[in-house]
């Protein structure tokens, strides 16, 4: 009986241990608070993605697929330059626009239409995240005060060579990298045989449209998804694009080349002489009994 009075006790004071260790529930008014107080923080973690995010992860974002179009301070390029562009515009616009501009552009958004009356080339969709796009407006944000970002585009451009930049624009030199002539997509002031390729824009005066930084800058960055995806791991060299820049500057001043108008005429003259041929070949014992049949008859 002892025994079992001591078995008793020391079951009843662990179950009392058990309930004063065990926490009360909370009462309706603390759940409230607490649901609240996590509401608040996740909407306050929202602005500070904009205003405040990771501007290192940002300036990342920025250089590897901004940089060719924009400068922070240093002028127009392809697009606008970015410095106060976060007090100019309101930074959500900005993250939709950064992230899917060909959505907004279908909105009938004007300042999308603005901008798209205003520059040549369009806001290509980079085909980044949500989170990407408010990290690049963060970094943005916060160079809205500082020095001017430094841009490859905008810095000291090299001399280039228009005879090697235009055996890189043929294909007669390889690129480093080992990248695809321009001319397999583009033309530019009648070079080549046959002019050059029909996928892409003339680039005849394109030194025209974007300048020398312009034109460095889209050769540096392709702001259209379909060059970055032939482009992505042949970048070229600071000096080929010097000398591609070179070649189309002169292309933008002079006119088919006298030798390629040559070429063509040559082309021409050597297809007709070769239809012609083929077509005596095709056609000749059909004329011979065309001929033989109207002999015979014309003897009778």
């Amino acid at each position: 009986m002892a025994d079992g009075r001591l078995v008793g006790d020391k079951m009843s004071h662990a179950s009392e241990s058990a309930a004063a260790g065990k926490p009360r529930p909370l009462a309706r008014g603390s759940i409230r608070a607490v649901i609240l107080a996590l509401l608040f923080s996740a909407a306050a973690s929202g602005v500070l993605a904009v205003q405040g995010g990771d501007t290192s992860v940002g300036q990342q974002l920025f250089q590897k697929n901004c940089i060719g179009c924009h400068t922070i301070g240093g002028g127009t390029l392809v697009g606008p330059d970015l410095q106060g562009v976060t007090e100019r515009r309101d930074q959500q616009w900005l993250v939709s626009w950064i992230e899917n501009p060909d959505q907004v552009r279908a909105s009938g958004d004007p300042i999308a239409q603005q901008l798209d009356q205003q520059f040549p080339v369009k806001m290509p969709n980079l085909g980044l995240t949500r989170a990407q796009a408010e990290q690049i407006v963060a970094y943005l944000a916060a160079q809205s005060g500082a020095a001017p970002a430094a841009s490859p585009a905008a810095a000291a451009l090299l001399a280039g060579d228009v005879v090697h930049g235009k055996d890189l624009f043929t294909g007669n030199a390889r690129f480093s990298a080992g990248g695809p002539a321009c001319i397999a997509c583009h033309s530019a002031g009648g070079v080549g045989a046959l002019g050059g390729g029909q996928l892409g824009p003339d680039l005849t005066l394109s030194i025209n449209k974007f300048g020398e930084a312009g034109l460095d800058g889209f050769l540096t960055n392709p702001p259209t998804q379909t060059m970055s995806a032939v482009w992505t791991g042949h970048a070229l060299t600071p000096q080929e694009r010097a000398d591609l820049r070179a070649f189309l500057a002169q292309a933008a001043v002079s006119g088919r080349p006298t030798n390629t108008v040559v070429q063509l005429a040559l082309l021409a003259i050597a297809g007709t002489a070769l239809l012609l041929g083929l077509a005596q070949v095709i056609w000749r014992n059909r004329l011979r009994a065309v001929r033989r049949t109207m002999v015979t008859a014309a003897r009778r």
